[in-house]
């Protein structure tokens, strides 16, 4: 497993903990997507799963701001991630995003290209379907109602394949059980961020050579996101298939590669 370290940065406005390791020049950031519980809680396992990048770049996962203002909409979080970037030095990176993060570097790269080199996209979208909307219409309300145990379950249902949620769902389930009011409060803010989400007019205004990963059977954005942002970008596209689903990106034993060849190219 890759040494780690788990820091904090403070800009002019706001503070963010992100997680940095590796020794390489190149820097490689990685901005997570939508949960319950801070990436910074599973550090371990992401240095783990990201060793293979450790000796030729410098990996950075940055989080969300901390105390993330209610209203907060997905410019915005791509603001603060910007601003985090430059606050760090880091400019021209290999940047790899998931999810709700896909959206985020989507701006970055749209907004602030100087800070992009290479952008993979994994199971992301550039609007949001109805499909999705139902999906974060469900989420939200679970963790309003306070069901936190229902909401788990129903990640693990639509993140991961039958496998994989039949050998880890119950560890899922229980490290997110103790969820505080104020990690529901930042999760809800970050579901009502998704509201009227559509960057399709504005992607040809990506210059970055860009790579777009998804899964034929993502029940949460749905596969034709992935198909429509490669289309109108112009860039390849691999989808996945074989029962995996949202976050292939955790599960694919070939994905880790994918990504090295693609900024290796």
């Amino acid at each position: 497993m890759s040494e780690y370290q788990i820091l904090n940065v403070k800009t002019d406005s706001f503070e963010t903990d992100y997680i940095k390791f590796g020794r390489g020049k190149k820097p490689f950031v990685i901005i997570p997507g939508l949960s319950l519980k801070s990436v910074i809680g599973s550090a371990a396992a992401v240095a783990g799963a990201y060793k293979d990048f450790a000796n030729d770049y410098t990996v950075y996962v940055i989080d969300r701001r901390k105390d993330l203002p209610k209203g907060s909409g997905i410019i915005d979080m791509a603001d603060d991630t910007a601003n985090v970037m430059k606050a760090l030095g880091i400019e021209e990176a290999y940047i790899f995003a998931t999810s709700q993060g896909g959206m985020i570097a989507q701006y970055v790269a749209i907004n602030y290209p100087k800070l992009v080199k290479k952008l993979v996209l994994g199971s992301s979208a550039s609007k949001i379907y109805d499909e999705a909307k139902k999906v974060l219409t469900d989420w939200s309300a679970f963790a309003k109602a306070g069901e936190i145990d229902a909401l788990c379950r129903d990640f693990v249902k639509r993140l991961y394949s039958k496998p994989f949620a039949e050998k880890y769902g119950e560890l899922i389930v229980k490290m997110n059980a103790d969820a505080s009011n104020e990690e529901i409060d930042r999760f809800l803010t970050s579901c009502d961020s998704f509201e009227g989400f559509d960057v399709t007019g504005e992607l040809n205004k990506i210059m970055c050579p860009t790579l777009v990963i998804g899964s034929e059977e993502d029940c949460v954005l749905t596969p034709a996101a992935s198909y429509e942002t490669a289309r109108i970008l112009g860039c390849d596209i691999y989808m996945y298939g074989d029962g995996y689903q949202h976050a292939v990106y955790d599960e694919a034993p070939d994905y880790k590669e994918r990504l090295l060849n693609f900024f290796s190219e």
